[in-house]
């Protein structure tokens, strides 16, 4: 009554090779696969001792889960606070939450990440916000 139907959309494969460079934040390679306009998601691979710059997703949250090495994330005031993850293990970064991502481990780390919300997906900054 007054809506009318849709067609839905048709379910979507993404090969590897046709991902795309994702935002760009320091010392992090990120591979945008799906972009909507209230979702992000692609890979992050990041090398053994690499540390990200530090950065926020805005109005994005985020959902992370480590497939190989390891993944940790410094965030709070002045940075003090953290989580290290493993295989297997899921994050969950909130809205506008600076942060910056390291690679503990001794072998490169990929993750899948998917971000819900809407605008810019990544905003890089020079420090956390101070204690």
């Amino acid at each position: 009554m007054g809506a009318q139907s849709q067609e839905p959309e048709p379910v979507t494969l993404l090969a590897p090779d046709e991902r795309r460079p994702g935002p760009p934040t320091p010392g992090m390679a990120r591979s945008e696969a799906f972009a909507t306009d209230g979702m992000w998601s692609g890979l992050v691979r990041t090398e053994p001792g690499m540390v990200s710059g530090w950065h926020h997703h805005g109005d994005y949250q985020t959902v992370i889960y480590v497939l190989s090495g390891a993944m940790r994330i410094d965030f709070g005031p002045d940075g003090a606070e953290s989580v290290t993850a493993g295989p297997g293990d899921f994050i969950r970064v909130p809205p506008a939450v600076v942060h910056r991502e390291s690679n503990p481990s001794a072998e490169p780390a990929e993750a899948v990440i998917v971000r819900a919300g809407t605008g810019p997906s990544t905003f890089n900054v020079e420090t956390p916000p101070p204690a």
